[in-house]
């Protein structure tokens, strides 16, 4: 049933998609395995890329003695925002340049291993910093080569970023987020151990899963690849390819332990079964989204983020306004949903099926509801902001809302339907608020 779905091919669309994933260990305790990998890697000194939270949890020592239990020297770089920048991604890669490393490692959530991404490549092929930035917002330059090796060890069940070559900042001067996308950048080695998410707070928790749920979602619904343009060459056939029989079927897994799991993760600290195959979710919707690519939800996000008031969420460090990212996702995800199944009807109903909605009464004509309903039913249960106005927003804001997304092509250019101002002003516009 999924592969008739890319039955329908345009003329002079792509014929093949391409499956990319690291090199993936998963499970308890396999944090101590860093060293053995490093060596194994040829690396002799590494850049331990952390945050000043986290350098002080079990997860970075047992690390930390891993290595040097392998004979790795160890610089440490403990200095990655929460949600990185511009600037702090040229401050991470200067660290980069100055320690004479061969190797990178990077304990924590998205942020940090986007931020270790980002010290390898500009680290490596020193470059102005637009230049490898996504077009048309920097020159979109391709990556000259192969980067020095990379373990990610994520310590949050959300980013899937130790499975993708994307690296997402906050471009200071657009108040916006955008990123870097390049199979280059992709971590060697991924080294997921479940155990880490044990002490997250359930606001963090309930952000990233819900991260987890976009992910698989967007990726599911995307333009499928034979609706995309061939590349020239297939060496140049983007990471974004749009959905494909291979990411479908991590998308409807990660999907349904979302559906099963979310609410306890989050309701009950103590739920380790629920902790654990959440983070086996963020794996599985990792690898798909970083073979098919996200949508709307995530293109609008950056704004969100970019643009963020006074809002303070619980669990999160305090000082400065944020929005974290799983939230600045999901807070339009209903409203994409709505707008986008009627070009996707079935995928929309499969959506809310793997997420444990009955849908046995479900027509085309409502696929976009059901699904949506059921992501609102998921967000009051886990406290997590009604909309754009839960996070400080409102109707007024939205023409600043669409000048910060418009030009995230990358994501909004892979979605099921065409996006442009008018579109994008309704998708903000039913995001404002849902209850």
């Amino acid at each position: 049933m999924m592969c008739q779905h890319y039955d329908l091919k345009l003329e002079g669309a792509d014929t093949a998609f391409s499956v990319d994933a690291s090199n993936t260990t998963f499970g308890q305790g396999c944090l101590s395995e860093a060293g053995e990998i490093a060596k194994s890697l040829g690396i002799s000194r590494i850049a331990l890329f952390t945050d000043d939270a986290l350098a002080k949890t079990e997860h970075v020592a047992k690390v930390i003695t891993s290595l040097k239990a392998a004979n790795v020297d160890i610089a440490l770089y403990d200095n990655v925002r929460v949600e990185p920048t511009d600037e702090s991604f040229i401050a991470a890669s200067k660290f980069a340049s100055d320690s004479n490393v061969d190797g990178f490692i990077s304990v924590g959530g998205g942020s940090v291993i986007d931020t270790a991404k980002a010290a390898n490549l500009y680290s490596t092929y020193p470059a102005e910093f637009l230049d490898y930035v996504n077009a048309p917002i920097g020159k979109g330059v391709p990556v000259p080569g192969a980067l020095k090796p990379h373990i990610a060890c994520p310590t949050t069940s959300g980013t899937g970023s130790e499975c993708t070559g994307i690296a997402v900042f906050d471009l200071l001067e657009m108040k916006a987020k955008t990123g870097i996308a390049s199979k280059m950048i992709r971590p060697t080695r991924a080294l997921i151990d479940p155990d880490t998410t044990l002490t997250l707070p359930p606001n963090v928790v309930a952000a990233s899963c819900f991260d987890v749920l976009s992910h698989a979602l967007e990726s599911y619904t995307a333009r499928p690849y034979t609706q995309r343009p061939a590349a020239p060459s297939p060496a140049l056939r983007p990471s974004s390819q749009g959905s494909n029989p291979w990411s479908d079927l991590g998308c409807a897994e990660a999907l349904r332990l979302a559906g099963i799991y979310l609410e306890r993760a989050v309701s009950d600290a103590n739920d380790i079964e629920a902790r654990h195959q959440l983070m086996w979710a963020s794996t599985l919707a990792g690898i798909a989204f970083g073979n098919a690519g996200c949508h709307a939800p995530h293109g609008m996000s950056y704004s969100v983020s970019g643009l963020v008031k006074d809002f303070q969420p619980d669990g999160y460090p305090k000082g400065e306004p944020m929005v974290p990212h799983g939230m600045s996702v999901i807070v339009n995800s209903p409203s994409v949903f709505r707008i986008t199944g009627v070009d996707q009807p079935d995928r929309h109903i499969d959506g809310a099926r793997f997420l444990g909605a009955d849908v046995s009464d479900v027509g085309p004509t409502e696929a976009g509801e059901v699904l949506s309903d059921r992501i609102i039913e998921l967000m009051k249960a886990t406290d997590m902001p009604n909309g754009l106005t839960g996070v400080g927003y409102s109707a007024d804001d939205i023409p600043d809302l669409v000048n910060g997304s418009i030009n995230q092509r990358r994501l909004l250019d892979n979605a099921p339907m065409s996006i442009d101002e008018e579109v994008l002003t309704n998708m903000y516009a039913g995001a404002v608020s849902y209850w």
